[in-house]
């Protein structure tokens, strides 16, 4: 039994060792982020290395598609729709595929993002976006695969791949002057009622200036589109502020408007705590 025991024990411990093992990946995953304008873009691949192997036209044959690096797919994720060849692709991630030929490569952007190089079976469908760019001969030599974005414009940049001594360029736009004047034309509007209610909701919970923080919320409600509903849940708020000013009369009036609200919005949560402030108040 005892010889069990060790047998045992010995076995565990040499699996804790193997599982603790780490080697390095012979094409070790990359991630690269990158604002270009003001999008957000992001890529995750594995770099493989040439390793003295000719790459294209042999170990990436021309006219093939290629899974673009290594292992999974590799992925490209943009925070906006961005504009490639005259054409629109949606904000989101995609897989980065390429058919790479003499001259030119075929990159095609694909919405399945989960296999592991091509898919078994490629859908046309999933196809976001497929553009042709024309391929440059380096006068250095690229060891390992690289995905980069580089020539950045507040409008514009490249997403280059390179290996060996080959290099593409995929221009992409991106809507940098839209984003702007979005932005300006918010900033000159003034706050929104979100504004006003967080405001509000910072001087009610830190205990803050009440009369600033009631002021804040009837701004809130003030600002509710013609036809809308008030949210309740800003009723909510401005009720627990009209209680803690002591005014417990404004309080049970506004509790009820939420509550209403609530009830429309079917949320029994409000709808239960307005009903037990209303009995709180209405005891003082």
């Amino acid at each position: 039994m005892r010889n069990i025991i060790v047998v045992l024990a010995m076995m565990v411990v040499n699996f804790v060792i193997e599982a603790q093992v780490k080697t390095p990946a012979p094409s070790p995953k990359s991630k690269l982020e990158q604002v270009v304008g003001l999008t957000d873009v992001a890529i995750e691949y594995s770099r493989p290395s040439a390793k003295g192997r000719t790459i294209f036209g042999d170990l990436v044959p021309f006219g093939k598609m290629w899974r673009t690096g290594a292992n999974a797919n590799s992925t490209i994720s943009f925070s906006d729709d961005v504009v490639i060849d005259s054409k629109t692709i949606k904000k989101g991630k995609y897989a980065l595929f390429a058919t790479p030929k003499a001259e030119s490569w075929e990159i095609v952007f694909y919405t399945d993002t989960d296999n592991w190089g091509i898919p078994d079976e490629f859908n046309e469908s999933k196809v976001a976006l497929r553009t042709t760019v024309k391929s440059e001969m380096l006068n250095r030599s690229v060891e390992s695969f690289t995905i980069a974005i580089n020539n950045l414009d507040n409008n514009f940049a490249h997403l280059e791949l390179s290996w060996e001594k080959t290099l593409v360029a995929v221009k992409f736009e991106v809507p940098t002057q839209k984003a702007a004047l979005a932005n300006i034309e918010k900033a000159l509007a003034g706050p929104s009622a979100g504004d006003y209610f967080s405001s509000a909701q910072y001087f009610f919970q830190s205990n803050g200036d009440m009369n600033k923080a009631l002021e804040y919320i009837n701004k809130a409600v003030s600002m509710t589109k013609d036809g809308m509903d008030v949210p309740f849940w800003h009723l909510r708020l401005k009720s627990l502020i009209q209680g803690k000013l002591n005014d417990k009369k404004g309080a049970i009036e506004t509790a009820k408007l939420s509550i209403a609200g609530a009830e429309k919005a079917k949320n029994e949560d409000y709808v239960k705590m307005n009903k037990e402030s209303i009995v709180e108040w209405s005891k003082k």
